[in-house]
């Protein structure tokens, strides 16, 4: 069935912005364990479930999502049908309240209306997680509903997934309303930010929106018209992160250390492709001390690593501690330096600095191409 269906993956618009990194990239090219980016899930969710007519909207910075995304062929897309585009808006601003993604589609609605396939299935570029759209594309279709979300049941909402949308559900899983979460409950329905619907509910979604508000998304839209839709919600079941501040970020990277969350969301049937390099082997010196790390390939290891994330071509020196951080790709840690509970972009070089330590609240930031 998803061979009837095209794809879109979206940004994450003006709602949230990841202190540091968010400067420099939007969420989806964000570094994932060393070796992913954020947006390398959704397109590979979409390509193993059959899905190769993707389109990829890009809100802002466009550069960092185009390098890694190229021609999209190390997605396993298929090499004579499939396709995979990057579209893009006029409004440059990621903070504006125009910069949405009804915003994105409409600019670009020309190329919607030429997609030849009956349904879609919209994704988000900021979420990680893993689900069989082809599976949930038959579940729509077999309730003849006009829209289907797909919703994950946390139960710390109270201090986690601030600003993120909630379904409220009546007891047939049917959608009354989407509204905001703003941290007054434990357990809440997160909206995951992904749709099914025939792509001529699609269309039409976004012409009202853009009609009735141009600050309207597309969650917006669907909200407002419970009433008028048979509106569906799905469960999603097995590991979830939404990204949406640095205390996500490294959250969402640094809990699948554990090995069970991490087996539930790589599976061998179930490939999350990349970009790939060309790089050496990581090289462990005598002195080197690793313990309950991710550490990717290409790098120097002389110091001691724990609990940590080690993008590639970083250089731990002799007598650095590395403990529940994440390094980002080209960073040079310099020797006897300690990095705690802190993330460091890329290309940094903390030679001088003593130790750097944030809290598993606020972890702490060290910007791109920063010395220090």
């Amino acid at each position: 069935m998803a061979n009837k269906a095209f794809g879109v993956i979206t940004s994450a618009g003006g709602n949230f912005h990841v202190e540091g990194l968010h400067d420099y990239r939007p969420i989806g090219a964000f570094s994932f364990l060393g070796r992913y980016r954020v947006i390398d899930f959704p397109i590979s969710n979409m390509s193993n479930s059959g899905i190769d007519q993707i389109q990829v909207y890009v809100s802002s910075r466009p550069r960092s999502i185009a390098e890694h995304i190229g021609t999209g062929r190390h997605y396993n897309i298929n090499s004579k049908r499939g396709k995979l585009q990057l579209l893009f808006t006029q409004i440059n601003n990621p903070q504006s309240i125009y910069n949405n993604n009804i915003a994105g589609f409409y600019e670009n609605m020309e190329i919607i209306e030429r997609m030849h396939l009956p349904y879609v299935v919209i994704a988000p570029s900021y979420m990680v997680y893993k689900q069989d759209y082809s599976r949930l594309l038959d579940e729509h279709v077999e309730s003849a509903a006009d829209v289907t979300l797909l919703y994950h049941r946390v139960s710390d909402a109270r201090d986690a997934y601030i600003g993120c949308s909630v379904l409220n559900l009546n007891k047939q899983k049917g959608v009354l309303s989407v509204t905001q979460n703003m941290g007054t409950a434990k357990e809440k329905n997160i909206f995951m930010d992904t749709y099914v619907m025939s792509r001529d509910m699609f269309i039409d979604l976004v012409n009202q929106a853009r009609a009735q508000s141009s600050a309207y998304t597309l969650t917006d839209i669907v909200s407002v018209k419970c009433d008028e839709l048979d509106v569906r919600g799905v469960a999603h079941r097995g590991t979830f992160a939404a990204i949406s501040s640095l205390n996500d970020y490294y959250n969402a990277n640094l809990g699948l250390l554990d090995l069970d969350r991490a087996d539930d969301l790589f599976r061998s049937n179930w490939p999350i492709y990349t970009r790939t390099t060309n790089a050496c082997p990581t090289k462990y010196f005598d002195t080197a001390n690793v313990k309950k790390s991710m550490i990717a390939n290409g790098c120097l290891i002389e110091g001691t690593v724990e609990n940590s994330i080690i993008g590639r071509d970083v250089h731990i020196r002799k007598g650095a501690v590395v403990r529940d951080s994440i390094v980002l790709a080209y960073s040079d840690i310099g020797e006897g330096v300690t990095i705690e509970k802190t993330v460091v972009d890329k290309w940094a070089k903390i030679i001088h600095a003593g130790d750097i330590r944030g809290t598993e609240e606020h972890p702490g930031y060290v910007r791109r191409n920063d010395r220090i």
